[in-house]
């Protein structure tokens, strides 16, 4: 199964990778700060995937 939003995602993964990194190499970032953002963002991943799951699901439904 190919997902269209692969590339999407990538794109989107990059800047993200690269602020996660200069927030982690900071001194004067408070890690409880990084590892916050990170939780965040892993929980918004997992409710992107969700719904991007159920709405191709939804898709196929609909078509038959």
């Amino acid at each position: 199964m190919n997902n269209p939003l692969t590339p999407l995602l990538i794109l989107v993964l990059i800047p993200i990778a690269a602020i996660g990194a200069v927030l982690f190499t900071d001194q004067g970032i408070e890690p409880a700060l990084f590892y916050a953002s990170v939780k965040t963002f892993i929980i918004l991943g997992i409710l992107g995937v969700a719904l991007s799951f159920a709405a191709s699901r939804l898709a196929e439904r609909s078509k038959s």
